[in-house]
């Protein structure tokens, strides 16, 4: 169904510069989870065999690690996941300024973000969020043509189902008989040695099972969606006292109760994971967002970097699938192969270093591409594309 849109939205008028700097810091953010993807035994098959779900504080080197992808795991994915919400209400908002139909061309724009997500897929990361995303814009798009109760009515069973999933798969966990957790050793020598061709035969052979994560958290991404596409309607990315507010509650809650429920959940151990990834870490995002929010209201005069992490979020698309692309190649054998040669003396040290590396990276690249160009790579092949 297609709806013809005329209410204007006043907020979707300017560029909310908060928008920015949250999805930089979310690009940056999920990256310190995927490094561990890229530089565990196993690479992106480990992930399936809880090689990033097991946590320790037995000695510096594993307390290090476990502070580090504590403070990441999920919370940035999710902050990513309301973000994308946020964007589709803005899309949304432009198209009702200009009476245009809705859906209409924003169908076109999901499909082509499949498309891309398939060949990030296939050519470089099995765990790629854009295929789902695009899956999940295309139903919140449809949904938004309906009454605002009803699309809430929708966040909110979408939520209480997500939670069910999530009791009844950890309680499976933890009553099953430990399993043995050793990643094949073809599959490490696959990425250790085996070839780009190799890795992406794999991919294929293995796509049910490496496409299981947007599968058990569609629910999760749908009630994400909504939740920034409500957010976004309160205001709450806005730069006046009302969004502030709206942000220091968001503080208080998402931090106050995700933080200690992350940290119960991690010391619990690794049968309860999946409670820790998808279901402390979207409440702690939500703080995230409010402790971003006013730290960036403190701000009086925006400096470099600020202005740096400004320009990764303008084009996030392009820095997701860069950054992902840096680290196959410093990790796979199909390049330097740093996570096969760099052993347990190492190791958690330089795969941190290996994360501020390419922040930097894409914070320079972001910078310095976004003064002669007015968008992305991989965001002016979408515009490219779709005005085709």
């Amino acid at each position: 169904m297609t709806q013809t849109l005329r209410a204007p939205t006043p907020t979707a008028t300017r560029r909310l510069a908060l928008l920015d700097v949250l999805r930089g810091v979310a690009i940056l953010g999920t990256l310190m989870t995927n490094v561990w993807v890229f530089t565990g035994p196993g690479a992106e098959w480990g992930v399936l065999q809880g090689t990033l779900g097991d946590t320790s504080f037995g000695s510096v080197p594993g307390a290090a690690e476990s502070v580090f992808r504590l403070l990441a795991d999920g919370k940035f994915l999710s902050m990513l996941t309301i973000l994308f919400g946020a964007g589709l209400a803005i899309q949304y908002a432009s198209a009702a300024r200009r009476g245009q139909p809705w859906p209409g061309r924003y169908r076109w724009r999901a499909l082509f973000l499949f498309g891309e997500g398939t060949v990030h897929f296939v050519l470089v990361f099995a765990w790629d969020v854009l295929m789902g995303y695009a899956v999940t814009a295309l139903l919140v798009a449809w949904l938004l043509t309906r009454s605002e109760r009803a699309w809430r009515r929708v966040m909110w069973w979408a939520a209480g189902l997500h939670l069910t999933v999530m009791g009844l798969l950890t309680l499976a966990l933890a009553t099953a008989p430990p399993a043995g957790g050793a990643v094949s050793p073809q599959v490490v020598d696959l990425y250790a040695h085996g070839s780009w061709a190799d890795q992406i035969a794999f991919r294929l052979q293995n796509a049910i099972a490496l496409r299981l994560e947007p599968v058990l958290t569609f629910f999760l991404l749908l009630f994400l969606f909504l939740l920034g596409v409500r957010l976004f309607r309160a205001g709450a990315f806005g730069a006046d006292e009302a969004a502030r507010r709206i942000r220091a509650r968001m503080l208080a809650w998402g931090l106050g109760l995700g933080v200690p429920l992350s940290a119960a959940v991690a010391l619990a151990g690794p049968d309860f994971f999946l409670l820790g990834r998808y279901g402390a870490a979207p409440l702690t995002a939500v703080g995230y967002i409010g402790l971003i929010g006013a730290v960036v209201d403190r701000v009086r005069r925006p400096g470099r970097f600020m202005d740096a992490l400004t320009s990764v979020g303008r084009m996030a698309l392009s820095g997701y699938v860069l950054q992902n692309v840096l680290c196959a190649l410093v990790a796979y054998g199909i390049g330097l192969g740093l996570a096969s040669t760099l052993g347990a003396p190492w190791r958690p040290w330089w795969v941190m270093g290996l994360w501020a590396a390419v922040s930097v990276v894409l914070l320079v690249f972001s910078t310095l591409w976004l003064r002669r160009f007015p968008a992305g790579p991989l965001e002016s092949v979408q515009k490219w594309a779709l005005r085709r």
